[in-house]
């Protein structure tokens, strides 16, 4: 029940959903699959949003995670929620929303994982930020807390989960301001910190939350579905009755026991409870059937491979439910059937006995026989340890080699995706801005008009001897002017990146478009030396020539 309660928090909480795997400082690269088109686009969105000053870094990590989480790729999702909530951990106020949902989300990832530690932390932490800020929204506060208490009684912290439960119902309250009671997850919430009381014994508190578990399940009867409104009815009378039990009410536990319909006691938690409490007011005849029933619904026959743990959870209690009831014949048939079962344990137990002795008996022969060739047979078993250690250390060598490469080429698809995409956004770009009338140009973007319609119409960049001063001469302007205006008009290149952005679009170009070596594009494209090649294009683009070109071939066979 904890985690259903945990489950339906983070569904009302979240808009999009979370899976597995936090915490990596790098993004994962197992989902480096080729990215589809419209996230591409979204990316590249905001990504200009950014450039733009429209959204800070933290926020253009919150909105990456949603896209990744929105199409299911949960471990890119994950590291954008972390490196988001830590951006902006040192000042949560700049957008108090994002910081608690990228946390949130952060916390679920590292509570799917395993690390419940992590997940508190990171809750607790948002909290406590939370606490400095009036405006921090409440129905926030609410998840955190069902999340903290949802990993607190993993790790066996009743008492800090009881009281967090208790503080996420207050804040379910105050969310909607008490107008929209009985939902489904206040329903779950009032159980679950009922059942915590009751099984410590805290009947005072734990009168407190029947008394709110009936009331929401009153309210939640107005609109909720009906085979869920049953199974309520069914579990919320259980804990009526527990609590009646727990008070020393024993015939008013029984009466309300007996008016609960069988229909409603059908999920294997309610059959438990019901049985339970049968066995302890010494209807026995209706615990051994409340057993059966459990039986059925838990466990299948498991032949000869029956193991005594099997043995007791199964037959155990409906054996002590028909003795106590009387039925002698019927416990006398379920001992034969617990007898044969234990022989059938005993049995497949003697087997794997005899299998083992049998393997150090023909071991011992096997050294008697060859007692006088011990020091050979040694220094065999040795080379063949050791031949085995190389094989499985090449086959280790193999297999990492094969997984670097494909997680080199899922990324390598991811980047050259990207870069077509920036491609495009810059090719609209340049279109655009040669639509602008010449007389509402500054002279910097008159002039950097004129230094593309050069590059772009006569290729000046494929001369390897291009560079500040030859461009100033070619356009009759001086080197100052051509810096300012190649410097105001692309976010801050220099004239040499400017030349050299050219450059490597063609060197792209021409590794996508033909079968050239790598030297000749080179020249072709105005860079001559092999290794200035290699550097400019793996710092622009994140990888070399050759992984350029493979990708591109395999997308252009696809």
């Amino acid at each position: 029940m904890p985690c259903k309660c945990f489950i339906l928090t983070l569904a009302m909480m979240m808009t999009a959903g979370t899976a597995y795997g936090a915490g990596n400082d790098t993004p994962p690269s197992t989902e480096a699959a080729p990215l589809p088109n419209a996230l591409v686009v979204r990316l590249a969105s905001i990504d200009s949003l950014l450039l733009a000053g429209a959204t800070d870094a933290g926020q253009a990590d919150h909105l990456r995670a949603l896209e990744y989480d929105r199409r299911g790729l949960t471990q890119s999702a994950a590291y954008y929620y972390k490196k988001a909530y830590e951006t902006m951990s040192s000042d949560p106020s700049r957008d108090l929303t994002c910081f608690a949902h990228s946390g949130y989300g952060y916390a679920c990832l590292l509570h799917q994982r395993g690390d419940l530690e992590g997940a508190v932390a990171v809750a607790a932490d948002v909290l406590s930020k939370a606490r400095r800020h009036e405006a921090f929204p409440a129905y926030l506060k609410s998840g955190l807390l069902s999340l903290m208490a949802c990993c607190q009684l993993e790790l066996a912290m009743p008492e800090e989960a009881k009281k967090n439960y208790a503080r996420a119902y207050e804040m379910l309250v105050e969310a909607d301001g008490g107008v929209n009671r009985g939902s489904f997850n206040m329903l779950v919430t009032c159980c679950n910190i009922f059942d915590s009381f009751i099984q410590i014994g805290a009947c005072d508190e734990a009168k407190i939350w029947l008394q709110r578990t009936e009331d929401e399940l009153h309210a939640y009867e107005k609109h909720g579905d009906s085979l869920l409104i049953e199974e309520f009815r069914g579990h919320v009378a259980l804990n009526r009755m527990r609590y009646l039990w727990a008070t020393g009410r024993g015939k008013e536990a029984s009466a309300v026991y007996d008016d609960i319909p069988r229909s409603r006691i059908s999920h294997p938690t309610a059959i438990s409870v019901a049985a339970g409490y049968l066995m302890a007011v010494g209807r026995y005849d209706e615990a051994a059937e409340c057993y059966a029933r459990l039986d059925s619904a838990y466990f299948t026959a498991d032949g000869a491979r029956m193991t005594f743990e099997n043995i007791n959870a199964r037959y155990v209690p409906r054996y002590m439910a028909y003795w106590k009831a009387g039925r002698t014949e019927d416990a006398l048939h379920l001992g034969g059937v617990i007898c044969q079962a234990i022989d059938s344990a005993i049995v497949w137990q003697k087997k794997n006995d005899a299998a083992e002795l049998a393997v150090i008996y023909q071991t011992h022969e096997k050294e008697l026989a060859l007692r006088e060739a011990r020091t050979e047979t040694l220094v065999h078993r040795i080379l063949l340890i050791a031949a085995l250690l190389i094989i499985l250390l090449v086959g280790y060598f193999f297999y990492r080699a094969r997984i670097y490469n494909k997680v080199l080429t899922e990324k390598n698809r991811v980047l050259y995706d990207q870069i077509l995409a920036l491609q495009r956004v810059e090719a609209e770009v340049r279109e655009q801005s040669h639509t602008i009338p010449e007389e509402q140009l500054s002279p910097e973007q008159k002039l950097y008009r004129k230094l593309c319609r050069l590059m772009e119409e006569q290729e000046s960049f494929t001369s390897e001897t291009l560079n500040r001063d030859v461009l100033a001469r070619m356009l009759n302007t001086n080197t100052v002017y051509l810096e300012k205006a190649i410097h105001a008009c692309t976010s801050g290149m220099t004239t040499g990146d400017f030349i050299n952005h050219y450059r490597l679009e063609r060197v792209a170009l021409l590794l996508k478009t033909t079968d050239d070596p790598i030297n000749i594009i080179g020249e072709l494209a105005g860079i001559p030396s092999r290794a200035t090649l290699a550097r400019l294009f793996r710092n622009a683009y994140g990888m070399s020539c050759r992984e350029f070109r493979q990708v591109a071939k395999a997308e252009a066979s696809t």
